[in-house]
């Protein structure tokens, strides 16, 4: 059996016993990435009926995933100070979401390492969301299981054994509801994505901030259901490029930029603020940053105002560690996907998802769907989930 990141649970494992197996057999793993011969391992693990991988196309430069303590925020440059008292996430499905902009047709598969958690403590329910977090998005994950968490699988420590069936039930929930993750975005706030860092920063930070934003590569034709385009923190694109951006304005959308390239002497200049502009232009708007976006994360809380609560794809109440994103549904409707990067919430959660929609069906690890309560806010529909553990999937319909 070969590996398809498309549709197997690879794991890297090095220096693996042969009574590892069942661990790996436990958590769902159908490959096993190995850098180096191992043949004793390798032979347990084909008996076994894992396939043998040595090397794999993956996407790095992801974070650990999980929560970091309120206040703190990562970046390139490490960890620094912020004035927010909220969780800071630090989340990759945006790394899959931007892979497949710019090849549609392949399976993104995350390889980052541990890099620094191997010197900090890594709570080992880490693993399940770095697994979770890249096939709701539509991609995949190379497991890989630090130190502490293997030495504690091997001597059946307790909690090491918790955290890694509880992953079980996540990759068999994932790959049985396959189905309703990595569907076309939602394309209410769409960014281009150029390849580059800057922009693909802004689509984390929209992702972090439950914008859940449609990312492309290239403009797609203009659309009613787009709301706010972002062409900002992007290289200066060609003539055609920016036509096919300013297109989206003149047929009705709000188009953000942070730079003058675009500029068009048929926009008419409106309303002033000491960090942007606001131009008429055709049915739409221009909204223009006076400098480049050094602040991502409020960046997304902008771009949200500009297309107002009302209008966003999905909006949640009690839940700071959580990310929702919104897809199409294979019928009409709407598929929500909820991540928890934190604790069990204890609470009910309240969300709204665009669009009216008379039911909801919730699908979530260890337990049978059921059917939520919908009720009408304004554009958007209105359910309540209950107590999520770590990830559900909401049908819309």
């Amino acid at each position: 059996m070969a590996a398809d990141p498309g549709k197997h649970l690879i794991v890297r494992w090095p220096q693996g016993q042969t009574s590892d197996v069942a661990l790996l057999k436990a958590a769902k793993v159908d490959a096993v990435w190995l850098e180096a011969p191992q043949p004793d391992f390798e032979a347990a693990c084909k008996t076994a009926g894992l396939a043998i991988v040595n090397s794999l196309e993956s996407v790095k430069g992801g974070l650990w995933p999980g929560i970091r303590s309120a206040g703190r925020r990562r970046t390139a440059d490490g960890e620094v100070a912020s004035a927010s008292n909220e969780p800071w996430v630090d989340s990759n499905g945006y790394l899959v979401a931007c892979q497949r902009a710019l090849q549609p047709a392949k399976t993104p598969l995350l390889g980052y390492s541990l890099g620094d958690a191997a010197t900090r403590m890594v709570a080992f329910e880490t693993l399940e969301i770095a697994l979770a977090e890249a096939w709701m998005m539509g991609g995949n994950f190379a497991l890989q299981v630090e130190d502490r968490y293997l030495r504690g699988l091997r001597a059946s420590d307790p909690k090491a054994l918790a955290a890694w069936n509880k992953l079980g039930r996540t990759a068999a929930w994932l790959k049985q509801n396959q189905r309703l993750f990595g569907r076309p975005a939602l394309p209410t706030i769409t960014a281009l994505y150029d390849g580059r860092g800057p922009s693909r920063e802004l689509a984390n930070l929209l992702f972090r901030r439950n914008a859940s934003p449609a990312v492309v590569s290239a403009p797609p034709p203009p659309s009613p259901a787009i709301k706010a385009f972002v062409a900002a923190s992007i290289t200066p694109p060609t003539p055609a490029v920016k036509a096919a951006i300013l297109a989206h304005a003149a047929a009705g959308s709000i188009v953000v930029v942070d730079a003058d390239w675009w500029r068009d002497p048929t926009a008419k200049p409106g309303k002033q603020e000491e960090d942007r502009e606001f131009f008429s232009f055709g049915k739409g708007q221009i909204v223009a940053y006076r400098k480049r976006i050094a602040e991502p994360s409020e960046f997304a809380l902008d771009v949200i105002d500009l297309i107002t609560h009302r209008q966003r794809a999905v909006r949640l109440w009690n839940a700071p560690a959580i990310i929702g994103v919104t897809s199409q549904a294979a019928r009409p409707g709407v598929i929500l996907t909820l991540l928890n990067y934190g604790t069990s919430v204890p609470e009910d959660i309240q969300a709204h998802v665009l669009g009216h929609f008379t039911r909801a069906t919730i699908h979530a690890p260890g337990s049978t769907p059921a059917t939520l309560k919908t009720a009408k806010r304004a554009a958007m529909t209105e359910v309540f989930i209950p107590k999520l553990e770590r990830a559900c999937a909401i049908e819309f319909s």
